[in-house]
């Protein structure tokens, strides 16, 4: 395997939290917490604006150049899966947040396979800010890349 690409940004995004997308994501995630779609509901809960879903920050994803970040981490597409996201969050994210997400490779390490073969495994840590420079939350997300055939 080529040096590990342990510390290498991947890519960093922008993009706004939209009331309407909120409203989606909770349509579509069967979220039924009108905290998500009433602002009225929200600012009675004590927040400004509605909520976004827990996994709202899969949105950034439409942001960014997926195929650009794959070839840089020299993964083949067709092999890579999904192994884990988890979210670890400071506070709501609400309509009207800015967030900029840059990511980082935490850990890339090969390992042998139940079935035979090798599997590369290449942690993501994304690290969102908004306007004012705090981090309201934290995606770290685990691709593996399975073995050739």
């Amino acid at each position: 395997m080529a040096e590990s690409l342990v510390g290498l940004v991947v890519d960093e995004v922008e993009y706004g939290v939209e009331e309407g997308k909120i409203r989606e994501f909770a349509r579509a995630s069967f979220a039924e917490d009108p905290v998500h779609t009433d602002p009225s509901v929200a600012h009675a809960r004590g927040l400004s604006a509605p909520a976004a879903t827990a996994t709202h920050v899969v949105v950034a994803g439409h942001h960014r150049d997926q195929r650009a970040f794959v070839a840089r981490l020299g993964l083949d597409m067709t092999r890579i899966v999904v192994g884990s996201v988890r979210w670890e969050y400071d506070r709501p994210l609400l309509a009207g947040d800015r967030l900029t997400g840059r990511r980082v490779v935490i850990a890339d390490e090969t390992r042998e396979g139940k079935r035979g073969g090798t599997m590369r495994l290449v942690t993501l840590e994304t690290t969102y800010t908004d306007a004012e420079g705090q981090t309201p939350v934290r995606q770290r997300e685990v691709l593996i890349e399975r073995g050739a055939r």
